[in-house]
C-alpha cells in the first residue's frame, strides 16, 4: 500500500536511487524539498541541470571541471613534472585538502577489476601514457588499498617502468581496504610522504 501520493512516491524513489541514500533519508529529503519555497527548488534544479550540461573532463588530468583545463592543471605554480594517479575526483579532492601536494593529478575514473569486467581499456590509462610523453619525472600511484587498487597500481607500474620515469606508491598509512575519500588529511599526508618506489 502506498502511503503517499504518486508524486511524492516518485520523488522518494528518485532520491533513493542516489548512492548512499536509503529509503528513510530519501523520505526526509523529499519532505524537505516539498516544503521549500518554489524559488529555492528552482535554484536547486537549475544547479543540477547546469552542472549536467557544463561539467566535463579536464583535457589534461580528466578530473571534473567546467573549463577546458581544470584550475590545478592551469596553475603554472604547480609541479607539472610530478603526476599523482588517483581513482576518482573525490580522491583528488582528499589530497588537495592536505594542502601539501603541489604536483598535478591524473584521474583514472575507476580501477582494474576483472571480476566486474573492468579492464585497462575501461579507465583513463591510455590518456596517462600520452601525458608521460611530456617532461615527467615522477608518477605517484595513489589508488585505494583494495584488491582492485593494488592490481591497478601494479599494472601502471609495469607500464611505466620501461620509460625510466620514477614510479612510487603511497605508503601504507592508508588502511588496506580503505577508500581515500574517507581518510583524514594527516593519514593521507603521511601516506604521501612515506611513498616508496615500485
Amino acid at each position: 500500500m502506498d502511503l503517499y501520493s504518486g508524486y511524492i512516491n516518485k520523488l522518494i524513489e528518485e532520491l533513493a536511487s542516489l548512492p548512499g541514500i536509503g529509503n528513510k533519508s530519501a523520505q526526509r529529503l523529499a519532505f524537505y524539498l516539498v516544503h521549500l519555497p518554489k524559488e529555492r527548488v528552482a535554484r536547486f534544479t537549475d544547479a543540477i541541470l547546469e552542472a549536467k550540461e557544463h561539467v566535463r573532463y579536464c583535457a589534461e588530468c580528466y578530473t571534473l571541471t567546467d573549463s577546458e583545463i581544470c584550475p590545478i592543471c592551469a596553475n603554472k605554480n604547480r609541479d607539472h613534472e610530478t603526476i599523482m594517479v588517483v581513482e576518482n575526483t573525490r580522491d583528488l579532492a582528499a589530497y588537495e585538502k592536505t594542502g601539501k601536494y603541489d604536483g598535478v593529478y591524473h584521474v583514472l575514473h575507476g580501477a582494474i577489476s576483472p571480476m566486474l569486467g573492468v579492464g585497462p581499456n575501461d579507465i583513463k590509462l591510455k590518456e596517462l601514457m600520452l601525458r608521460l610523453q611530456k617532461e615527467v619525472k615522477e608518477v605517484i600511484i595513489a589508488t585505494n588499498s583494495s584488491l582492485e587498487g593494488e592490481t591497478t597500481a601494479m599494472y601502471i607500474s609495469k607500464l611505466i617502468k620501461p620509460t625510466g620515469i620514477k614510479v612510487t606508491r603511497i605508503a601504507s598509512g592508508v588502511p588496506v581496504g580503505g577508500d581515500l575519500e574517507y581518510i583524514d588529511e594527516v593519514t593521507l599526508l603521511r601516506a604521501l610522504e612515506g611513498r616508496v618506489e615500485l
